[in-house]
């Protein structure tokens, strides 16, 4: 992308995201380096609003996963669902299939839901019951987490966290909590 194109793309940005400037500048890094990002603050305070202005800034797929206790790595993949006209079972894609996907409270999954990531993160692509399917490009995770002092939060395995080529701590609010430079 050139200056001008990425220029656009940050006023396009916040013109919808009314954050910190900063955190807009952080997801485009994370995009240009075609990697993952992982944002750090309390419930409530635009992240969604970001990481899905950022896809219809660039005209992609958005998809949003609520990361829950009781959620299923096939609730983040997609399943196989018998199709009785056809005689034979379907894959039906899960949210996972979007070129920018928000991974909401991602620490408050379990380790099992969040294996579910670590290959689409990896290699835009995940195996399901034994067939191989390829990720739209572009391929982001924007993933949120909340502050490790709130109840029912998990700390983020270690191979969980080398997927993320940025992490912005306490990144949507302006004043003295915004990320540093």
């Amino acid at each position: 992308m050139a200056n001008s194109s990425i220029e656009r793309l940050r006023t396009n940005i916040q013109s919808i995201f009314l954050g910190n400037p900063k955190a807009v500048d952080q997801l485009l890094i994370g995009l240009l380096a075609r990697g993952h990002v992982l944002i750090e603050d309390v419930p409530g305070v635009g992240k969604t609003v970001l990481a899905r202005s950022l896809a219809k800034s660039i005209n992609c797929a958005f998809s949003r996963i609520q990361l829950t206790p009781d959620l299923l790595p096939g609730d983040v993949l997609g399943v196989s669902v018998y199709n009785r006209d056809a005689n034979e079972f379907q894959f039906k894609h899960g949210p996972i299939f979007a070129n920018i996907v928000l991974a909401d409270e991602i620490n408050r999954t379990t380790p099992r839901t969040q294996s579910a990531l670590l290959e689409a993160m990896a290699e835009e692509q995940v195996s399901v019951e034994n067939h191989t399917y390829q990720l739209k490009r572009p391929f982001m995770v924007v993933a949120t987490q909340n502050p490790f002092e709130f109840e029912g939060t998990y700390h983020l395995p270690e191979n969980q966290l080398d997927r993320f080529v940025i992490k912005v701590p306490s990144a949507i609010r302006r004043g003295p909590a915004s990320i540093a430079s």
